[in-house]
């Protein structure tokens, strides 16, 4: 046997079989390995097989020898139906003889028989000597553990039979009572996949009756048995919902029909095809012309074995086109098998395919790329080595990009092949298609067009801003400008040298034998481009030859001009095709969508031609708004850089050309001025270059503010404005949400769209009377209230309204005989007053203008006729029927009824008595209220109310006769004694809930006086019903019903944050004394109120009692105000729930919703009076909220939903927190227990012994009907999961477990609500409908931070981020047509992205912003991504400094990486001009402008340094005409850098949403708090790690955490943080500043200096104090004492090998240097470099010293490094001295510290004596110095790898000990100085919980722990 040198020694080794643990279980199948069977791992008597599969050395290879020796993996067998062993082993026996015989005859068919026999009987023996080996070592060794061999496992739980355990439809059997089942096109689907028929049989296995396709195709190519499962109800699933959808429905739904098999196979298989026609190749899909019901079967086949190949291709699933290679040679040989003609030409046989028998394809195709995948990532040791040296997940995948995959890779696969990782690395396959090399110039290289353009335009500027004329059209009527201006050809071409000189540079390693044309293009272009610059240097130079020649502008020097001209044309020619192109830009899509050859060859010189971004070019309409949108941009960015940036700095520039003086010091360069040029123009070049980027910002609020307004965001923005809509509110509910009878068509016409259109207008505008609809027909009303009262109910349930305030919002039920809708409360309050008031004054009036003006506000108008029907009905229900007090009330109310319809109530009754019959009302109500009633006091109110009502209110006075015979007065005489009543109030049951809450209404619509503008108080809650609201009146699909819509999946990935807060962790104290619950009962006061009424309305007796009674609610209501997997779980949860009731809705009829409408009001008034004991409602098998709305379910709700949504959580480590008994584990099975659609996917890991390890994905979920978990699926993985970046990997692993045509991303941090859950049928109706060309892939949807109110920070961080994730996405997907996928709860179209890669990228560290290359992906491979703000998600984000700087740090990191990356190369390249600009500045421009502008700070005050010491500021400040341009021009940037970067596009989004004056006011109160600080803090940590990232590398992924942040954080670890990204840049800066204001002229004048310097001042302060500022406690005295102690402790901590960063300095300090170890030859260069400036402090100030007495010769400058030496060895001397003496002999140590002292002063005394050295140049020397030293280390640092076995190297660490030290105490000395000062604690307590505190948060006393309780 020849041995695959990819496998590992144990991979080799047969597998031992493993006995079932939790999850594993025994298979019971007979011989059949493949079928569904029966899990029961307890009373079995396993019996052991093996089937043996050997080859011959030459069949290795041919039968993928790759998996052929762990095909041997022993089989179990069953045992109950007691089979003899014997005859088992001989059926083993018999199947491997045939096996082996047929390999045999494949390759060697000239060998005799009776060697084949021979061979084959001893391999026999072998093989059950083997067996018994195995079956004895199986019963003596251990259980396999799970998670790490060191974990021991729990018992294992008992499993279901195999056969009962499904995850959403039980397709095993469809005779069961299941209610996805009833459904014919589920029953459709599963018949289509059993037409099995005449197809040939797989040889060597048992064929089972019940066997489909997918066994058949499992078995013939070795896929696992559970990913045959998995992806059969994948299929079948996917299947009937497409049929569910047809439109019209099929005549015979039982039958699956052949258009649906059709669009799916072409939308899974599209990638495929697509590759197939880029390589030239045939499609292996053949389908005949004509339809026929083989033809089905054979469709069928083909997408089942693309879904088989996916589901078990593990970590390939990131490389599609390999899967298409896969897929490509699959499908070839299962046409041979299926066209029986076909004849192996080897064996003249039936043809086998290439791989079969258990688990062949994964072993023997998917687990040698993987290693070879896993292998070149070791290579890359954890990504720090240059992405250039390895491939990554996108080389493997470009390989499959040419057509030499399938000369080299062969298949059966070759693993010979140089692909493979088992070639040495020298003859190995290189980097494919593209190569990440770090540096600078991939910003030049990536958006080359954008730089060219700027710098044509800045040669172009300057040019004709140099004559100094007013206006630019002046200066270019001079023939001379003119010509000068032909300079920018010669430019252009230089920059294309550089291009391609770039290109050659960075790509050359792509250049083999194989892609020899690539290294010619690359040269041809170099040489190209230098000849176009040669020729047109010297083209033009032969212009100025004639002209100087001719003396003037001649007819020959003209013609010269136009030679150039023709010249230049020349060049510009494919600029100007683009440019056509451009404008039709369907052709342009065409001629690179064409797979020809010609096009290729024409096109080569461009481009190099690659399978992704062709295509890209949008629609003219599209094309002509993001053009306009960008031209204007700009336009207005060159008008400001010409008259304000460029023109003003010509006149300083040509005064310091002519500019003589004396430099102050050695000067190289002469008298010259060139140095001090470069300066002045070097920060306003840097400020042209990046400025695009604020006119980008400004354009694009103003571009998403007018979007939004026609959007009709906003409309909407308080409760206030709701009340005045609510009716239109209502109908307009009832459009969107509830599906219209569905007409015949699918499409929409322009009739109906115009219908749709015309009545959007009418709600949105209130015109119309749409309350009048729903008042017409009581079964929309009704069914409005259902759904309003459900999103009512789950406000209550999350605590965010109390009982009172859900009784005032709900919608009750029309009881008591109501005419008109009931509207909530909170509406009706005041309006009975007022109408009583309306009608005391309008006593005289006739009743139809009474009546008209009642009528005007339709709220009064309801109130006015519930109020009379409720007391109507009431009267009615507190007299006796059948009683004489009875008729009387018929009577009169008969009487009144009568006078209402001939409109003769104010001409015959006294309105003035209205108000004392309202009196008495309330008195009875108030008394039937109390618990105990007083009867005689109920018939005094009685009687008083007759008399009012008979007596007093008529206007003419009836006797009593005249009311006898009307029956308004009793008949017997003994009862006018005033006994009327007495026997005939009769008061309702205490226990009639429903009728105490109809009472409560009628009260509170008679009481109430104000007019509840505060209902609800809770401000989310107002927040979430005013967006609900808004939200309906804004343009969205309609709603199709439950059944017909898409059905979707959600996927969260989740490593080991929380799931619930534990109570000890709630309860534990913090530093401060503050525990989280206690902190969170502040922040959300209201709610914790909440949340104790429904406790105690649960049956909690006593507050405290809390901890002890209900400990899982009390942990659940704190984990969700956290960022907790629960949280989220909640929350996605509510699209079941939504989908259930809307379910229940679409089929209920008038009965039901009329009915159920009574028994929710019933039931939740009930639950409300007397709490929930005795009144438990019946439990339900499917489900357990048994709330509202799903009482009334029939039970076709649960499967409809749970065939539309399934929730997937990846919960990675799930395995290993069962296997450790982690208490998480214990929480993820109660939410599953909880929500009966969540799934848990987790990677399992299972021990086999010897190093051997298997893993595999595993679906779980929790059996309501067993009662516990089972597990699902468990698909075996190719190796460990995590390969690249982890979350991706997690994600992937998970995928194959989603269903549905659209997938959610929701991340942990996550939340959702109700009543957006209602929106998503809507939302997904958008993948239907065409967004320019394409219809959507990617729907972007909008997020509402929740984190805001935590404190100010937080605020800060979440209104940054509102404004990106609302407005900033708005603008990129319309009109831009750039917007990614940036890790939102985005919904993909999932059978888009299944085929191209997945949902995100997973190459090491250059993917580590791994959601933003879905987005990429999704564009370069013709997808479209839209943006959606109808419906929104929760989200949760950083609250805490350190945790948002690390956040920043994070992202900034992800996005350097991106600048190196393939994929921002090619969108940069092959996106059009106008859509690149807005890709570069919406994702890396960003990043990379925000340092330019701290570059930019630098260069200012380097240059202001410069020109100040060298002498050239004082001496232009005297000479120069222009001083005020040279002095202000440069300080332009700083205004715009501080408050437009941020502020502009919030303040925009804040005006449209709350308002303007809102909004204004929110910004003034974020300045108030210091959200500059914060945000120019935020630059800072962008620049750091952005810069560092692209220079050396570095990126990582920095876990934030989610929690809570009031504990103080110590000096310490802030230093850690901040020292090299913030506190010695400030620092640095700050010296600057120090020497400038000592030897500047300018300073002289304090306004000058201030003016110019007062922004870099800002930038130095924000740096050093923002940490402190926004840090609990930061100003506090005593911690700040501690911290000092405490920093100072961890700087001089040596500690052992063991020590951390947190520890120890040293440690930290190493840490710190990383990023030096793994950069390359350039990245060390460029640092050095950049570390040589620190010498210029010593340069420029040592001639400033006295003792230099003004002298200029270098030898001052040199003289004064032995300064520098004398320094170090006095340091040298005194250490040497400490570490000697400074113990044992300290009289020593301290009389070598009196010499180094003596000595230091004697030579102070000499230098005044002998030179003119002062006092106040030892002060100023420091400035010199110390930066010197500094910048030594620095350099040291990039030397290490040279220096540290040597001496100096403990002498540089020590140093920089020192220096860390110093920075220290600089930074500490004004957080010292603020916590001495009184009241600065308490003043920074408020600007950091400012929004807290306005909510009633007790903030002193969390900070100080002064619990009052």
């Amino acid at each position: 046997m020849v041995s695959n040198p990819l496998l590992t020694p144990a991979t080799q080794r047969l597998f031992a079989h493993r006995p079932p643990t939790n999850g594993i279980t025994a298979l019971d199948g007979s011989l059949d390995y493949f079928s569904p069977t029966t899990r029961e791992p307890t009373n079995r008597t396993p019996i052991y097989g093996s089937i043996s599969l050997s080859l011959s050395s030459s069949l290795s290879l041919r039968h993928a020898s790759y998996g052929a020796f762990e095909r041997t993996r022993d089989e179990q067998r069953e045992s109950v139906k007691k089979k003899p062993v014997s005859k088992a082993k001989q059926q083993t026996e018999n199947g491997n003889e045939k096996a082996t015989q047929n390999d045999t005859v494949k390759e060697n068919h000239n060998k005799k028989n009776s060697k084949k026999k021979k061979k084959n009987s001893k391999k026999k023996k072998m093989m059950m000597r083997n067996n018994n080996k195995v079956v004895n070592n199986v019963r003596r060794s251990p259980l396999a553990t799970r998670g790490g061999s060191s974990v021991p496992h729990a018992p294992p739980p008992p499993q279901p039979p195999m056969g009962d355990v499904y995850n959403i439809i039980p397709i095993h059997d469809l005779l069961t009572d299941h209610p996805s089942l009833r459904y014919p096109e589920v029953r459709a689907a599963s018949a289509a996949l059993r037409t099995v028929g005449d197809l040939r049989k797989p040889p060597f296995v048992e064929w089972r009756h019940g066997y489909d396709l997918l066994d058949w195709l499992g078995l013939l190519f070795g896929f696992q048995n559970d990913n045959v499962r998995n992806q059969r109800e994948h299929l079948v699933l996917h299947l009937a919902n497409s049929q569910m959808r047809l439109q019209p429905s099929p005549a015979t739904p039982d039958e699956l029909q052949p258009s649906v098999l059709r669009r799916f196979r072409r939308k899974i298989l599209q990638n495929y095809t697509l590759w197939c026609s880029y390589l030239g190749r045939k499609s292996n899909v053949r389908l005949s012309s004509r339809r026929d019901s083989g033809d089905v079967r054979r469709e069928l086949l083909y997408v089942a074995l693309y879904l088989l190949i996916w589901g078990e291709a593990g970590n390939l699933r990131f490389v599609p086109e390999c899967i298409c290679y896969i897929y490509h040679h699959m499908a070839m040989e299962l046409n041979y098998v299926l066209d029986e003609q076909y004849i192996d030409r080897d064996t003249g046989r039936p043809f086998l395919p290439s791989i079969s028998g258990e688990c062949a394809f994964l072993k023997s195709v998917v687990m040698p790329i993987y290693q070879t995948i896993s292998m070149e990532v070791e290579s890359s040791r954890n990504g720090k080595a240059p992405h250039s040296a390895w491939r990554n997940y996108d080389d493997i995948n470009e390989y499959f990009w040419s057509r030499r995959c399938f000369s080299r890779l062969k298949w059966p696969l070759d693993f010979t092949s140089n692909f493979f990782a088992t070639t040495p690395k020298n003859r190995r396959v290189g980097k494919t298609g593209f190569v990440e090399q770090r540096s600078f110039w991939n910003v030049f290289r990536n958006f080359d067009k954008l730089w060219t353009m700027l710098l044509l335009f800045l040669q172009a500027m300057i040019i004709v801003a140099w004559p100094e004329k007013e206006f630019p059209w002046k200066a270019l009527e001079s023939r001379d400008v003119q010509v000068e201006l032909l300079t920018v050809f010669i430019t252009w071409s230089g920059l294309r040298l550089l291009q391609s000189v770039l290109d050659a540079g960075t790509q050359y390693s792509l250049v083999s034998r194989e892609t020899m044309w690539l290294g010619v293009r690359m040269v041809l272009k170099s040489l190209v481009a230098l000849t176009w610059t040669i020729v047109f240097s010297v083209f033009y130079g032969r212009i100025w030859t004639q002209k100087n020649s001719d003396s003037g502008w001649s007819d020959e020097a003209n013609k010269r001009i136009i030679t150039f001209l023709e010249v230049a044309f020349v060049f510009v020619t494919p600029e100007l095709l683009a440019l056509v192109l451009f404008v039709v830009p369907w052709i342009r899509n065409l001629i690179e969508e064409l797979n020809w050859r010609i096009v290729s060859w024409l096109t080569w010189w461009f481009y190099t031609r690659i399978f992704v971004g062709r295509g890209l070019r949008e629609g003219l309409v599209d094309n002509i708004k993001y053009t306009v949108f960008w031209i204007m941009v700009l336009a207005s960015k060159f008008t400001f850089s010409y008259f304000l940036q460029i023109k003003p700095l010509v006149a300083p520039t040509k005064d310091l050309v002519k500019l003589k003086g004396r430099y102050n010091w050695h000067e190289f360069f002469g008298t010259t001025n060139e140095i001090a040029i470069v300066l002045l123009w070097l920060p306003v070049v840097l400020i042209y270059l990046m400025d695009l980027q604020i006119w980008y910002a400004i354009f694009s609020s103003m571009a998403g503010g007018i979007i939004g307004l026609f959007s009709h965001l906003g409309e909407i923005r308080n409760i206030g404005q709701l009340r005045l809509r609510f009716q239109f509110f209502a109908s307009a509910m009832q459009f969107n949400l509830m599906p219209e009878e569905q007409v015949q068509r699918s499409d929409m016409s322009m009739v109906k769209k115009l219908r749709d259109a015309i009545h959007r207008l009418k709600l949105r505008y209130g015109l119309g009377q749409a309350h009048k609809k729903i008042e017409s027909s009581q079964v929309e009303a009704t069914r409005f209230a259902l759904i309003w009262n459900e999103i009512v109910i789950t406000f209550r349930e999350e605590d965010l309204i109390s009982d009172r305030e859900q009784e005032l919002l709900e919608l009750p039920p029309n009881d008591w005989g109501i005419r008109v809708i009931r509207w909530p409360i909170f509406l009706l309050c005041n309006e009975l007053l007022l109408a009583l008031s309306q009608a005391k004054e309008l006593a005289d009036e006739p009743d139809w203008s009474l009546w008209f003006k009642i009528c005007k506000n339709e709220y009064r108008r309801c109130t006015v006729i519930e109020a009379y029907d409720s007391i109507k009905a009431l009267l009615f229900k507190v007299v006796r029927y059948g009683s004489e007090e009875y008729l009387i009330i018929t009577n009169f109310f008969k009487e009144i009824d009568d006078c209402i319809q001939r409109g003769k109530i104010t001409a015959e009754y006294k309105m003035s008595s209205l108000e004392k019959i309202h009196a008495k009302l309330i008195s009875l109500i108030e008394l039937l209220l109390q618990p105990k009633r007083d009867i005689n006091r109920a018939v005094n109110l009685w009687q008083a109310l007759y008399e009012l009502s008979v007596r007093e209110l008529p206007k003419v006075k009836r006797s009593i006769e005249q009311l006898r015979r009307e029956g308004l007065a009793s008949v017997a005489t003994e009862n006018d004694a005033g006994l009327l009543f007495e026997n005939a109030v009769e008061f309702p049951a205490a226990d009639d809930a429903d009728f105490y809450k109809q009472l409560r209404r009628v009260h509170t619509i008679l009481t109430s006086r104000d007019s509840m503008y505060n209902v609800p108080s809770n401000i989310e809650a107002r927040r979430r019903i005013a967006f609900f609201s808004n939200s309906l009146f804004m343009n969205m699909p309609r709603a199709p019903v439950v059944e017909k819509m898409m059905a979707f999946s959600i996927l969260t990935p989740y490593y080991d944050e929380d799931v619930i807060f534990k109570l000890e962790a709630l309860r534990t104290d913090n530093e401060d004394g503050v525990s989280t619950l206690f902190y969170l009962q502040k922040i959300y006061e209201d709610e914790w109120k909440n949340f104790m009424e429904r406790m105690r309305r649960e049956g909690l007796e006593d507050d405290n009692d809390i901890w002890d009674a209900k400990p899982r609610e009390l942990r659940l209501w704190a984990s969700y105000r956290g960022q907790t997997l629960s949280r989220t779980v909640r929350g996605m949860m509510y699209y079941y729930r939504a989908l259930k009731m809307l379910a229940f809705l679409d089929d209920a009829s008038e009965m039901d919703v009329r009915d159920g409408s009574h028994q929710i009001a019933s039931h939740g008034s009930s639950k409300q009076n007397r709490g929930l004991d005795g009144l438990q409602p019946p439990s339900r098998k499917l489900s357990r909220a048994v709330t509202g709305v799903s009482l009334l379910f029939k039970g076709h709700e649960y499967g409809r939903a749970l065939m539309k949504f399934t929730y997937v959580v990846t919960c990675q480590q799930y395995g290993q927190h069962k296997a450790k008994r982690d208490s998480r584990a214990e929480e993820i099975s109660y939410l599953m227990k909880t929500n009966e659609a969540l799934r848990v996917a987790y990677v399992d890991q299972v021990n086999l012994g010897r190093d051997e390890v298997e893993y595999y994905s595993v679906l779980v979920k929790y059996d309501q009907q067993l009662g516990r978990e089972v597990e699902i699926y468990r698909i075996r993985l190719p190796g460990p999961l995590k390969v690249g970046e982890g979350k991706p990997e997690n994600q992937n692993h998970a995928l194959i477990f989603t269903r549905g045509d659209a997938l959610q991303t929701i991340d942990m941090n996550q939340d959702n609500y109700f009543e957006e859950a209602l929106k998503m049928r809507n939302l997904l109706e958008e993948f239907k409908a065409n967004y320019g060309l394409r219809k959507p892939t990617i729907l972007g949807v909008r997020e509402n931070v929740f984190t805001g109110s935590v404190s100010s920070l937080a605020w800060f961080m979440s209104a940054q981020e509102m404004s990106f994730v609302t407005l900033g996405q708005r603008v990129l997907a319309n009109p831009l047509k750039v917007r990614m996928h940036y890790g939102h709860p985005d919904v993909f179209d999932r059978f888009w992205f299944l085929p191209r890669g997945g949902i995100s990228k997973a190459s090491r560290v250059i993917n580590i912003s791994e959601d933003i290359y879905a987005g990429f992906n999704c564009t370069l491979r013709r997808g479209n991504v839209t943006h959606h703000e109808y419906i929104q998600v929760g989200k949760g984000r950083d609250v805490g400094m350190n945790q948002i700087s690390m956040f920043e740090a994070k992202v900034a990191s992800g996005n350097g990486e991106q600048v190196l990356s393939r994929d921002v190369y090619r969108l940069g390249h092959r996106l059009d001009f106008f859509r690149m600009l807005s890709f570069f500045y919406a994702t890396v421009g960003f990043y990379f402008n925000t340092m330019m502008v701290i570059l930019t700070v630098y260069t200012f005050l380097w240059g202001r340094l410069y020109l100040a010491l060298s002498g050239v500021e004082n001496v232009a400040s005297q000479n120069s005409s222009n001083n005020k341009a040279l002095g202000s021009v440069l300080n332009q940037q700083f205004i715009i850098q501080i408050g437009l970067f941020t502020a502009l596009p919030m303040i925009v989004e804040n005006s449209l949403e709350h308002g303007f004056l809102p909004a204004v006011w929110d910004f003034l109160t974020m300045q108030a708090q210091l959200a500059s600080l914060f945000y120019t803090f935020s630059m800072g940590t962008r620049t750091h790690f952005f810069g560092r990232t692209i220079l050396h590398g570095g990126a990582k992924y920095r876990a934030t955490g989610r929690g809570f942040v009031v504990q103080h954080r110590s000096f310490a670890e802030n230093y850690r943080l901040y020292a090299r990204s913030h506190f010695v840049k400030a620092i640095e800066l700050g010296v600057i500043l120090t020497v400038y204001a000592s030897h500047s002229p300018k300073a002289r004048n304090t306004f000058v200096y201030i003016l110019l310097n007062i922004s870099s001042w800002f930038l130095v302060v924000s740096w050093v104090l923002a940490p402190f500022v926004f840090n609990p406690s930061g100003f506090d005295w005593l911690k700040t004492v501690d911290d000092f102690e405490n920093f100072m402790n961890w700087l001089w901590y040596t500690g052992g090998g063991f020590t951390t960063a947190d520890q120890s300095w040293e440690k930290w300090w190493y840490e710190e240097q990383d990023h030096l170890r793994t950069t390359g030859l350039w990245g060390k260069l460029l640092e050095i470099i950049l570390d040589l400036r620190f010498f210029f402090f010593q340069y420029g100030v040592v001639y400033q010293l006295g003792i230099a007495d003004s002298n200029t010769s270098i030898v001052v400058y040199l003289l004064s490094w032995i300064f520098m030496v004398v320094a170090v060895g006095i340091y040298m001397i005194v250490s040497f001295a400490r570490d000697k003496y400074g113990v044992r002999e300290h009289i020593k140590y301290r009389l070598v510290q009196l010499l180094v002292i003596m000595v230091l002063v004697l030579v102070v005394v000499l230098f005044l004596k002998f030179t003119k050295f002062k006092f106040l140049d030892i002060a100023t020397s420091m400035l010199a110095f110390i930066p010197t030293g500094w910048g030594i280390i620095l350099i040291a640092q990039v030397l290490r790898p040279f220096l540290q076995s040597t001496m100096v190297w403990e002498t540089v660490v020590s140093v920089a000990r020192l220096y860390d030290m110093l920075f220290g105490i600089i930074v500490m000395a004004p957080m010292a100085l603020l916590s001495w000062l009184p009241g600065f604690q308490a003043m920074q307590t408020r600007i950091l919980f400012n929004e807290a505190f306005s909510r009633g948060l007790q903030i002193s006393r969390i900070i100080t722990g002064k619990k009052s309780n």
